[in-house]
């Protein structure tokens, strides 16, 4: 008796346990694509972003992503762009 009751508490610890491992994973946002940074930030509608109409982390690395130094990024550039790294939830 003891032997299935030790049972029973272990298979609901896991499945518990998986539950919210499997929901912390599916909580995390994804980066946003291209188009969607031009709806949001594309101010003049050029197709293009440049340094004065982005904002946040993409701001930062505003030099690093333009590799043409032209002043905009492109959908190509914005698709080569090196990927920021991520910090844990410790």
């Amino acid at each position: 008796m003891k032997s299935k009751t030790f049972k029973t508490v272990v298979l609901v610890f896991g499945l518990v346990t998986f539950s919210n491992w499997t929901y912390a994973q599916s909580d995390r946002k994804k980066p946003p694509t291209f188009s969607e940074l031009i709806k949001k930030m594309d101010a003049n509608d050029d197709g293009k972003l440049s340094e004065d109409e982005v904002k946040g982390p993409l701001k930062d690395q505003f030099s690093t992503i333009d590799t043409d130094e032209d002043g905009f990024i492109t959908e190509e550039e914005f698709k080569n762009a090196p990927k920021p790294e991520r910090k844990s939830r410790d």
